[in-house]
């Protein structure tokens, strides 16, 4: 495993397949599937999101997203990737290994989203499993960070459940739904996956 990776050898597609998944960058075409299931889970993700912006839903806003993606997988600053089905290729929900960080840390925060009608059947949980053996592989990772708030208890479990641990509180961490919200915050290191 490389010990340092410099911003000119990322993985130019990433592509993470796990037993049920496809973990792959968002593409042009996913705009409709995207917009639908947004749409339908609005309800359901506005508590743990920031505020969504009048053209969010928009096909312009999603082309934009779709090269910001491309561009930050190819200057090794993020990896945005949709969760699909890997029988259908349903989109699921999506997944970021983002603000990577390079040079002594070695580490990224994680963040992702489920579509309320795909929520509480396991696939982020394989999801995440999946992206972390990619971070702490393909991307040669030290650590994934990530926060919630401390009110989303899926999301906590899901977090414990794959391996994170605890590490403390951060006030007023994350502007969410409008309002600064603290967070817990919680980390993993590649030996961690390693020992699980």
């Amino acid at each position: 495993m490389a010990l340092f990776r410099f911003a000119t050898d990322p993985p130019t597609r990433p592509l993470i397949r796990t037993r049920n998944l496809i973990l792959r960058p968002p593409l042009a075409g996913d705009f409709s599937a995207w917009a639908v299931l947004r749409l339908e889970s609005r309800d359901f993700l506005t508590p743990w999101e920031p505020v969504w912006s009048e053209d969010d839903l928009t096909r312009n806003s999603f082309r934009l997203r779709v090269k910001r993606a491309a561009r930050e997988i190819a200057t090794d600053e993020a990896y945005c990737l949709f969760v699909l089905d890997a029988r259908t290729e349903t989109l699921l929900g999506g997944l970021t290994l983002g603000l990577v960080r390079r040079g002594v840390a070695q580490a990224c925060t994680l963040g992702y989203w489920m579509g309320q009608r795909h929520a509480g059947k396991g696939h982020m949980t394989e999801a995440v499993r999946g992206a972390l053996g990619f971070a702490f592989s393909e991307l040669a990772l030290h650590r994934v960070e990530a926060a919630c708030l401390p009110q989303n208890l899926p999301s906590r479990r899901l977090l414990e459940r794959v391996g994170f641990r605890a590490e403390g509180e951060a006030r007023g961490y994350l502007r969410i739904n409008g309002v600064w919200a603290d967070h817990l915050l919680y980390g993993m290191l590649a030996a961690d996956l390693r020992k699980g």
